[in-house]
């Protein structure tokens, strides 16, 4: 499948896993910006969300896990561009001389993500599973496929524009940024009485209600700390946090010489897409420039002893292999009891904590692996859930 030039700016097709969730539709609100084509559109069930966006697609191929309700009128619509199955993303994140943009929720982003580095394509990647359960397995792909991984996470993507030219050897260390979520400030005590509705009023971005949880628990940030650690080949010594309410500065780049870069600018989820697709070179899409003037930027350590999620994810980080995706399925498990009003805000750490300290972690060599690890988490998970029940 041949690129698109813009502005001397080669443009591969776009492929969107997870269409109808927000990097999928600000992905083609940017391919529309930027006039990328896109070949195919993916989402878990066929929706009427997903039906207008392949309907404004006419040359898009339709890939949908699940008929639901609407698939004949899915059918009628789109005939031979529709694909049904799980199989269907899988086999269109392989199509070859494409850019896959894996927005996809969950962990049934790994196997699409796996199968577009096998075929050599530019993956640019916002499903965390991917590299936080299948961490080892991404690598292998990218080493066996020589396909190309690239960040859309903000903090993920701002090291990455800051090394760009830059010797990786030369890299000293990493520090992530983080809001610090709604209860930045609270006591151990305080959480306890957190509702569903507190801890989903998430102070700087708009997101799904397991991210913007994960945020609450400084989980989300555990998560990308591993995901740094298999995006950019650091150690977990190397990689640090800081809290930074006002989510201005996305991350920081420390080198050898003790010189720090950092990428900033307002919150805007569409420039990291952006240059996914387009990098190594830049669009001129600029909607308004950026002045620091007024702005007080503050930072600070993490509380580690109120929000322990995060030093959870430091621990099955270093430990490896298994440990990761466990650490994953034993949250979603957590979090899911919480949001339906099973478990207190502060349990979803505990339960974690439970599940993970149980767990005999190994190399994961298959995606069966991280299937068999995923499935026995979520059954002990479950379990905990049950002695936090309120």
């Amino acid at each position: 499948m041949g690129d698109l030039r813009l502005g001397g700016i080669a443009l591969n097709p776009l492929v969107v896993l997870g269409a109808t969730g927000s990097i999928g539709r600000q992905t083609l609100e940017v391919a529309n910006r930027i006039g990328a084509p896109v070949a195919a559109v993916a989402a878990r069930t066929a929706s009427r969300q997903l039906l207008s966006i392949a309907s404004a697609l006419p040359d898009a191929m339709v890939c949908v896990v699940e008929r639901g309700d609407l698939g004949n009128e899915f059918t009628a619509a789109f005939g031979d561009r529709l694909h049904f199955g799980a199989g269907a993303v899988t086999e269109v994140a392989a199509m070859r001389g494409v850019t896959v943009v894996n927005g996809i929720v969950g962990a049934a982003g790994l196997s699409p993500s796996l199968a577009a580095l096998y075929a050599g394509n530019r993956l640019a990647l916002a499903n965390k599973e991917s590299l936080v359960a299948g961490g080892p397995l991404i690598r292998s792909a990218l080493d066996d496929g020589g396909g190309e991984l690239v960040p859309i996470d903000s903090e993920h993507s701002a090291i990455w524009q800051s090394i760009v030219g830059e010797d990786r050897a030369s890299i000293a260390r990493l520090i992530l940024t983080a809001s610090g979520g709604p209860f930045r400030g609270w006591s151990v005590e305080d959480l306890g009485s957190v509702t569903v509705e507190q801890a989903l009023e998430h102070p700087t971005w708009e997101m799904g209600r397991r991210i913007t949880i994960d945020s609450a628990t400084l989980m989300n940030k555990a998560f990308e700390v591993i995901e740094a650690h298999y995006l950019f080949d650091m150690s977990y010594d190397s990689i640090d946090v800081v809290v930074h309410p006002q989510s201005i500065v996305h991350s920081f780049v420390e080198y050898v010489d003790g010189v720090v870069k950092a990428e900033v600018g307002f919150p805007d989820m569409r420039k990291p897409i952006q240059y996914a697709i387009t990098s190594p070179e830049r669009l001129a899409t600029r909607t308004g420039a950026f002045s620091p003037a007024g702005l007080a930027l503050t930072f600070e350590e993490p509380d580690d002893s109120t929000f322990p999620c995060l030093s959870l994810g430091y621990e099955a980080g270093r430990v490896g292999g298994t440990a990761t995706a466990v650490l994953n399925a034993a949250d979603e498990v957590a979090v899911a009891a919480f949001l339906q009003g099973a478990i207190a805000f502060p349990s979803i750490a505990a339960v974690v904590e439970d599940v993970l300290s149980g767990h005999d972690a190994y190399p994961p060599t298959s995606v069966g692996d991280i299937e068999s690890v995923d499935a026995d988490a979520r059954m002990h998970a479950g379990a905990a859930v049950d002695q936090y029940r309120v």
